[in-house]
């Protein structure tokens, strides 16, 4: 069969790669390199469901071997669900001595689309723009008005819950409405927003459906019911993945064929006429190779994987790896940083019920260095919330077990200012199963971002006793611990969009700068990585890519 695109990966952004070309009348090949999921039946939700989560817990040393990347208990990763989550020890992976890196995969039909935490949000128009103000990095070729519309075009067809807050540096979009604050928030809304006029608490804005709308209806899903085993697969398609959403509609247009368990190990390229002319792969059960051919390439493989195949696509035209002329491909790889979270007993509330089946917490949208000046770059946003817990050693109820209290707690999400030298290689030393060279990671932390989240942990800290908060956790203790880069699964970077081809891998339309018909629209694009969760600008960016190619393909650029 004739293609007209490859999309690699199965993903959010590859998703919506595929469903956008499909429904423009191409013929797409997805290729997924881990197995087949079907969309309900192989989720382990009603497994779930019948287990106390630490009943369901990874055994210590298999979680040593295969997920080293979640210490302690998990809130996400569990025995009924682990096929969700890649193996270290299969899919391994090196670093730089006393540089630790947390790459957590998915790899699998969906990818991270069926164990993402949801959190959705627009970036701001700085966020396009601080590069180029402050000088880290280099200018986005984009602005927040060339994506607003597409941000309108993925929210209404995923499905974004969340209130019209009128946050200039969060800006609405086209939402479901939002799902309820619990009265301890309700009180802490008004407690902190008077303490500190120049913060925000609203509720996180979530890819779960609050009600259902015709592009949801279509598909068949249906609203969420609340039973936040999110992690293990909705069989409702309440919260938005590839599965329940993108792929479907791709499905439907006749235009789409999905090959899993086919690792792609680099793209093929024609000098002569200065085009990526498809893919070689390898079967991940038969490790047999193969070469697909298509008009258009499209890698959404996850930023590192991205690289990864980039730099693994060498020849003698791109001896550095394909469209890397400009060196750029494996460097300015971010996440997002955090420190520990900060938590604080809330008094009273005792005689009020909670109910926890509300799949979204509270955000504080950032405002260091937009409503509040300080001495670092860039800033932070605070997710977190209020639940009734027990608290172990703490005072005991009338049958004699630890007592129910609210607990209250906040993370940040900061800024990393891109800097070339957190970046991906290759080693020349080990391969894979499949003689694929492993990616070296090579990243850290910088000084602004440890600036950062010592005040992150401070003001987290003085808002929930501004809240009414007691028994809190001591700032300086929270503010001590950085996570590592890649703990909060927000990897970003290594092929950089911008204007220049000297300084840039994509042009502002994911097109590679040097190979015109290669393109990129997952986060290995991002020029920045704001403070926001990306996986919304994913969407709009990888929608925006897809159909300026096939706008492309019709004009007659690749004949």
């Amino acid at each position: 069969m004739q293609f007209d695109a490859i999309v690699v990966g199965s993903g959010i952004s590859g998703g919506w790669v595929a469903k956008e070309l499909c429904e423009r009348g191409l013929k797409v090949l997805m290729l997924e390199r881990g197995p087949h999921i079907e969309h309900g039946p192989d989720y382990s939700h009603e497994t779930a469901g019948r287990l106390r989560p630490q009943d369901d817990q990874v055994p210590l040393e298999e979680r040593r071997l295969h997920y080293p990347y979640y210490e302690g208990v998990s809130y996400a990763l569990f025995n009924s669900n682990k096929k969700f989550w890649a193996s270290d020890h299969d899919y391994p992976y090196e670093t730089v001595p006393g540089k630790p890196y947390r790459w957590i995969r998915g790899y699998h039909l969906g990818g991270r689309s069926l164990t993402w935490a949801r959190q959705s949000y627009r970036w701001a128009p700085d966020d396009f723009e601080s590069n180029l103000k402050d000088g880290h990095g280099v200018d986005w070729p984009i602005r927040y008005e060339d994506l607003e519309p597409w941000y309108d075009h993925v929210e209404a067809f995923a499905g974004v819950s969340g209130g019209y807050d009128e946050v200039p540096q969060l800006p609405d979009g086209d939402f479901l409405p939002p799902f309820p604050f619990n009265c301890v928030e309700e009180e802490a809304k008004a407690r902190i927003e008077a303490a500190f006029p120049t913060r925000r608490f609203i509720m996180g804005r979530t890819a779960n459906l609050s009600r259902v709308a015709k592009p949801q209806m279509d598909l068949g899903r249906k609203r969420c019911e609340g039973y936040v085993r999110c992690h293990h697969g909705c069989p409702l398609g309440a919260y938005f993945s590839s599965l329940a959403a993108t792929l479907p509609a791709a499905q439907a247009t006749g235009n789409l064929t999905v090959l899993t368990d086919t690792i792609v190990e680099s793209v093929t390229y024609d000098p002569v006429r200065n085009r990526a002319t498809g893919v070689r792969a390898i079967n991940r059960l038969t490790k047999q190779g193969v070469t697909y051919e298509a008009r258009l390439v499209f890698l959404n493989a996850s930023a590192i994987n991205t690289a990864a195949l980039l730099l693994n696509s060498r020849s003698d035209a791109f001896p550095r790896g394909l469209a890397n002329g400009s060196d750029q491909v494996g460097r300015n790889l971010m996440d997002h940083v955090s420190c520990k979270q900060v938590f604080g007993t809330y008094p009273g509330f005792d005689d009020q019920p909670y109910q926890a089946d509300r799949p979204t917490g509270i955000y504080i949208p950032r405002y260091s260095n937009v409503t509040e000046d300080k001495d670092y770059l860039r800033g932070f946003g605070m997710q977190g919330g209020a639940r009734r817990m027990r608290r172990p050693g703490g005072e005991l109820d009338e049958s004699g077990r630890p007592k129910r209290v609210w607990v209250m707690s906040l993370g940040p999400f900061g800024e990393v200012l891109p800097n070339p030298n957190n970046r991906v290689t290759l080693t020349t030393s080990r391969v894979d199963s499949w003689g694929i060279p492993l990616p070296v990671i090579d990243a850290e932390h910088g000084p602004n971002e440890r600036v950062m989240m010592r005040e992150a942990a401070r003001d987290a800290a003085a808002m929930l006793a501004a809240a009414g908060c007691v028994d809190i956790t001591p700032w300086e203790e929270a503010g001590a611990y950085l996570t590592p880069p890649g703990d909060r699964i927000h990897e970003m970077g290594t092929a950089r969009m911008g204007r220049d081809p000297a300084t840039s891998v994509f042009n502002g339309w994911g097109q590679a700068h040097e190979v015109p018909n290669l393109f990129a629209s997952d986060g290995a694009v991002m020029t920045s990585s704001a403070s926001m969760n990306p996986s919304l600008t994913y969407m709009a960016l990888s929608a925006r890519t897809a159909n300026h190619a096939a706008d492309l393909l019709e004009q007659g650029a690749f004949s």
